[in-house]
């Protein structure tokens, strides 16, 4: 079963890091990806980064357990990029790069660990608006990507359960399958609402 994503969680609290608006968490998230993506050549300096994170979610009290949690849906991309860079530029740049990796996504799972969904849609919808009916449109796509996750994995784990009521051993074809159509079919709906609405040209 699935149970988490990036994005799907969000922890309460009244640390500095919760009360800080919405805006100013971004541009400093925006910030630390490019140092991290600038700075580090050697493994060390990006192992200093990611210690950097961690400590801001202690800080944040995030459990550590869910922190990691949210890295285990990206752990074989990072695996198979690992390997390839290991095979291209040697070990002490595949760890420079992935560690590098690790700190900038465990930065962006902080963010949604402490800001609501919502907030952060607003936020986005301030700094859009003075483009106008682009930034409309920037702002619903980003919205919806954001609002299909958790319904992506609540069909994942649908079609999950429905082959194990069956007694039906898993397959990438059996699970991909049904998976696409009910996607797919839910982006015809909601692109329909959309066009009725008047939401898209």
């Amino acid at each position: 079963m699935i149970r988490e994503l990036p994005l799907g969680v969000y922890i309460p609290g009244d640390t500095l890091l919760h009360r800080m608006a919405p805006a100013l968490k971004f541009v400093l998230l925006v910030a630390f990806i490019i140092f991290t993506t600038v700075w580090p050549s050697e493994p060390w300096q990006s192992m200093s980064l990611l210690t950097f994170v961690l400590v801001l979610y202690a800080w944040a009290r995030i459990p550590m357990g869910l922190a990691v949690r949210q890295l285990v849906p990206l752990l074989p991309v990072l695996l198979f990029l690992g390997a390839f860079m290991v095979w291209q530029n040697g070990v002490a740049a595949a760890l420079t790069l992935l560690i590098g990796l690790l700190a900038t996504i465990a930065a962006a799972n902080l963010l949604t660990l402490t800001t609501p969904v919502q907030e952060l849609l607003d936020a986005l919808d301030r700094a859009l608006s003075p483009f106008g009916r682009t930034g409309e449109l920037i702002s619903l796509t980003i919205a919806l990507t954001i609002r299909l996750i958790p319904l992506t994995l609540a069909t994942a784990n649908e079609v999950l359960e429905a082959r194990k009521a069956r007694g039906a051993g898993f397959s990438v074809h059996a699970f991909g399958t049904p998976l696409v159509i009910r996607s797919v079919r839910r982006a015809k709906m909601i692109g329909e609402a959309l066009m009725a609405r008047g939401a898209v040209d």
